[in-house]
């Protein structure tokens, strides 16, 4: 919406060369080819505005879309060139679709003139302006006014969004047992078959800090890790809001070394250690929604501490105990007494092994062989291990073919050939016919070669009949209608698509969801269904202090710019979530998007400029 008082509108008709529409009736009438020609725009279209020392430059990789916008005389460009001095804490924001200074309009004639391909890219550009002296040293963002007829038809801000992939939801192999890949939000793919994460939470007494190991191991013990070290531990420590930051601080921190310390004692090899401390504002905010406390909400900070006191601190204590915590995140190591063996003498030992059928220690071997593999990129080094085809080997053979595929996807063809002819050797075990469903899924979503949908899934519900568990075939559902809503949104089946999604949306809850899984499912859900059905899925994860980070972010990411996400009850509650847990990396989504921000444009929105104002310019 055009919003301008009719002064303004007077006054930019004058100066600027071109009209702002009054009405909804006027701007249809004189935009309908420019709104048409955006809403059928491809994609794949993209465009924005390049600065080159003070030079800009309208960019896009698509000449034709380019070419086809501008037809009239009276079509063109203008550019609003936007300071982030605008949106100073101690300013007061005015009113205005023009947030900066408008640059003279260039025209059809002028942009096609000047429209080349940039050298060595795939991008076309054309000269639309440079920088007035006088904001050439500001942090600057160039909004776009698109006209029609020496109309303002379109009023375009840049969003420099983070672009996320996805994939199938992770369903593991069956290794010595069910194996899922250590895959996070920000890195590539690996299996974990060494290391594991245990995540849990140890609560605070009030003004306790002195955990002695007598404290710590019944936890220790709970554990069961008789087979592991702890290689790594991560502390994030919570005090509740109640007192002095300083104070609250140094108690965490004095926790979170005495946890430490007890840990240590518990094994030689050393821990190494990451701690922070913050206050737990995420679940204050939570669990005073539904008191008489409840206005609180919407208070800065510091007045909320300040009321926090006496009687109502007495009041509140029932929920500000549980709030005294440290989230715990323990990186395992396996213990491996083959560690320090050459791969020669492990390949020589596992075959000797193989060849006294100790098949036992042979598997235990086998992992140490893995280990090795792992800064590899080939499997050459199984093709020397020496295992009969026998029915009692199965076990080995087994994991030599799957590791293949865990070592690269591209051997998902070759671990299957051979996973079927180990088949034959036993054909009821369930982990052959898992990893068997696991690797066809690569096969038939890759296209490698033809798979008929209904057989392949009647195959998934047939291995509850081999004692698989029913969440594990849940979660293989899901990803059969995740590859096949793929495959009928390109035949255009589209009915059929919107069935697979509806079935993917009543069915995902049935089983646990990596971090990484929880972002595939919601980025096919916004590229497939809708974003409201994505955040859906997230709603509730983010308001808890346990969540991963960069899936924190990852939400911030899709909903920021969604003024009605941003004007709902809870974001202040996820937005402090993602404070507590960096900071920085909330107050840089408001730099300029020309410097790796979402942008600073995002402080036109009142509850975002209160949030950042307040957290941001201390």
């Amino acid at each position: 919406m055009f919003v301008l008082t009719c002064t303004q509108i007077l006054q930019s008709q004058n100066s600027l060369g071109f009209t702002f529409p009054a009405t909804n009736a006027e701007r249809n009438q004189k935009c309908s080819y420019f709104t048409n020609a955006f809403r059928q725009k491809p994609k794949e279209v993209g465009f924005g505005i390049k600065r080159e020392g003070n030079n800009l430059y309208f960019t896009t990789n698509n000449k034709k879309w380019f070419t086809a916008l501008f037809k009239k005389s009276g079509d063109g460009i203008a550019i609003d060139v936007v300071s982030k001095s605008r949106y100073k804490c101690e300013n007061e924001l005015d009113a205005s679709q023009i947030k900066g200074t408008v640059l003279p309009a260039v025209f059809a004639q002028k942009l096609l003139r000047g429209f080349k391909k940039v050298t060595g890219t795939n991008s076309f550009r054309t000269l639309v302006g440079s920088v007035p002296a006088a904001l050439a040293k500001e942090e600057l963002e160039f909004n776009i006014l698109f006209l029609n007829n020496k109309a303002l038809c379109r009023y375009q801000t840049t969003y420099n969004l983070d672009s996320y992939g996805w994939d199938l939801l992770d369903m593991g192999v069956y290794l010595d047992s069910l194996t899922y890949k250590d895959k996070s939000i920000n890195t590539s793919d690996k299996f974990i078959t060494k290391y594991k994460t245990l995540k849990f939470v140890i609560p605070f007494q009030k003004n306790k800090y002195d955990y002695s190991s007598e404290d710590i191991k019944p936890l220790y013990d709970s554990l069961r890790l008789t087979d592991f070290n702890i290689k790594k531990i991560n502390i994030k420590a919570y005090a509740s809001i109640e007192g002095s930051l300083k104070r609250n601080i140094e108690l965490q921190e004095k926790r979170a070394n005495s946890i430490v310390k007890s840990l240590q004692t518990f094994q030689k090899p050393n821990i190494v250690t990451e701690i922070s401390s913050s206050e737990n504002w995420v679940e204050f905010l939570n669990d005073i929604s539904k008191t008489k406390y409840k206005s609180f909400k919407t208070l800065p900070k510091q007045t909320i501490k300040n009321k926090v006191v006496g009687e109502v601190s007495k009041d509140l204590e029932k929920y500000l105990q549980k709030h005294r915590k440290a989230v715990v995140i323990l990186e395992l190591e396996r213990k491996d007494k083959y560690k320090n063996m050459s791969k020669e003498k492990l390949v020589a030992t596992f075959n000797d092994l193989v060849l006294k059928e100790n098949i036992e220690e042979a598997l235990v071997v086998q992992n140490s062989i893995f280990e090795k593999l792992k800064k590899e990129s080939s499997p050459d080094l199984l093709n020397t291990l020496n295992v009969p085809k026998q029915r009692k080997f199965v076990p080995i053979l087994n994991k030599n073919s799957i590791y293949k595929y865990i070592l690269n996807l591209s051997y998902a063809k070759i671990a299957f050939d051979e996973l079927k002819k180990i088949e034959k050797l036993d054909p009821k075990n369930k982990n052959i016919k898992y990893n068997l469903i696991v690797v066809k899924f690569i096969i038939w979503k890759n296209n490698w070669e033809k798979i008929e949908a209904n057989s392949f899934k009647q195959e998934i519900l047939k291995l509850k009949s081999y004692g698989i568990k029913q969440h594990l075939i849940d979660r293989m559902l899901v990803n059969f209608h995740i590859v096949k809503a793929e495959k009928d949104m390109r035949a255009r089946k589209y009915d059929e698509k919107d069935a697979s999604v509806e079935f993917i949306i009543d069915t995902y809850e049935n089983f646990n969801l990596s971090n990484y899984d929880y972002l595939s499912l919601a980025q096919f859900l916004t590229y497939y269904a809708n974003t409201d059905e994505a955040t859906e899925v997230l709603d509730e994860k983010v308001k808890t202090i346990t969540i991963d980070e960069d899936l924190l972010f990852y939400y911030l990411n899709l909903t920021i710019v969604d003024e009605y996400a941003v004007d709902s009850q809870n974001y202040r509650t996820i937005m402090l979530n993602a404070i507590e847990m960096n900071r920085d990396r909330f107050c840089k989504l408001f730099n300029s998007s020309l410097e790796d921000g979402v942008t600073f444009q995002l402080l036109e929105n009142k509850y975002l400029r209160a949030t950042y104002c307040e957290n941001c310019t201390k």
